[in-house]
């Protein structure tokens, strides 16, 4: 009687733990499927201008446009659940399937976005690795679960059709070259993040991704420790005495490209309690000027940012070899230019979704007093 109990409480234990994982797993099913419908999470477009999201009973709809409104381009796109059904999408409309699981990035700010979310492991295919940093995608390559598919112009299509990617994301303003790809059946995915002229806006777009992986919780979570740091900031920046100058830039094939005073740039200067040097300027995107043009407006400013890609430390030294006529400019002579060079530092990596870190580092350059113990991680005063 007693080895009779002993097995049916075995037996009950086992059923009981069996039926207990097997409900675990039919929860981990229904929340896949459920993950983006209209009783999951939301997402809340607070300050990214390039793309908005309304919400339907079985999907949901999702309009991509030119941020800066240079180009009047919208693209339309309606995020199903794979495997449910689905009426009433308009016709225009790009169908996806999501959660997608294989994905082709054309930039490192689009893989910023899989790398901030841990999501590299959904990144199939990528363009050029020359400057990559990120490990983890470097070992995908290196192990065949990632390819290089080529770069704008000249992809090699029957590299991204042997990855028969769910979408690939693509940046359509730029040198274009996607006309080869057009006809693979794989959904083009527009992605504007670039084109954000806040920082804030331009990290938001992790929602974008996330609602394409079905994370969306996650993204909110994230995004929301980013946009209190970063407003944080801006309050701290708020309280220094003055406001420095600062200059940015370089000259480049006879030409000094600027962003304008309306750009990213310029307003996450403000946001570190400095102020552009072309102020006045309406123009978001970038222009270009003569050394003349640039050395009358920006010749006193307080300091000077640059993002530069060199070989070994950059110093002042470098600049002067490259342009003896930076010595003549303020900021120079001062020793106080601001620094991240690209071969060193993960910038277009991380600090698209990592703009809280980006503005600390500004911060401490305009304003040391404000932030005493931050140690830079990608802006820095040259040495």
């Amino acid at each position: 009687m007693k080895n009779s109990i002993i097995i049916y409480f075995a037996a009950f234990t086992c059923f009981f733990f069996s039926a207990c994982k097997n409900n675990q797993q039919a929860d981990n099913q229904r929340t896949l499927f459920t993950a983006g419908s209209a009783d999951s999470v939301h997402v809340d477009v607070k300050y990214a201008q390039g793309f908005n999201v309304s919400y339907h009973d079985n999907y949901r709809l999702v309009d991509i446009q030119d941020p800066q409104h240079e180009n009047e381009t919208v693209y339309h796109y309606a995020l199903v659940n794979r495997g449910q059904r689905h009426e009433g999408i308009p016709k225009d409309y790009i169908v996806i399937e999501v959660p997608v699981q294989k994905v082709v990035c054309m930039t490192t700010l689009q893989l910023s976005n899989f790398i901030k979310l841990n999501a590299i492991d959904k990144v199939v295919g990528m363009t050029s690795t020359h400057y990559l940093f990120n490990q983890q995608m470097k070992d995908r390559i290196k192990n065949g679960q990632a390819s290089q598919i080529g770069i704008e112009g000249n992809f090699d299509n029957e590299v991204v059709m042997a990855l028969d990617p769910d979408i690939i994301l693509v940046s359509p303003f730029k040198r274009g070259g996607y006309e080869s790809i057009k006809d693979l059946n794989i959904p083009l995915v527009t992605f504007l993040g670039y084109k954000e002229t806040t920082a804030l806006g331009q990290a938001e777009w992790i929602k974008f991704t996330a609602m394409l992986l079905g994370i969306e919780q996650q993204a909110n979570q994230q995004f929301a420790e980013i946009e209190k740091k970063y407003q944080d900031l801006i309050t701290l920046a708020s309280k220094a005495d003055k406001k420095p100058i600062v200059l940015s830039g370089e000259m480049r094939s006879g030409n000094w490209y600027v962003v304008g005073g309306k750009s990213f740039l310029a307003q996450q200067f403000r946001d570190a309690g400095a102020e552009y040097f072309l102020k006045d300027n309406i123009e978001t995107g970038g222009i270009n000027m003569d050394f003349e043009s640039v050395y009358s407006k920006g010749a006193n400013a307080d300091y000077w940012r640059m993002l530069v890609s060199h070989d070994g430390d950059y110093s002042y030294e470098a600049m002067k070899q490259s342009d003896a006529r930076y010595a003549d400019f303020k900021a120079f002579k001062e020793k106080k230019v601001v620094c991240c060079n690209l071969r060193q530092k993960p910038f277009y990596e991380k600090a698209p979704v990592e703009p809280e870190v980006v503005l600390a580092d500004l911060i401490k350059a305009f304003h040391p007093e404000l932030l005493p113990d931050h140690k830079p991680v990608y802006y820095e005063l040259l040495k």
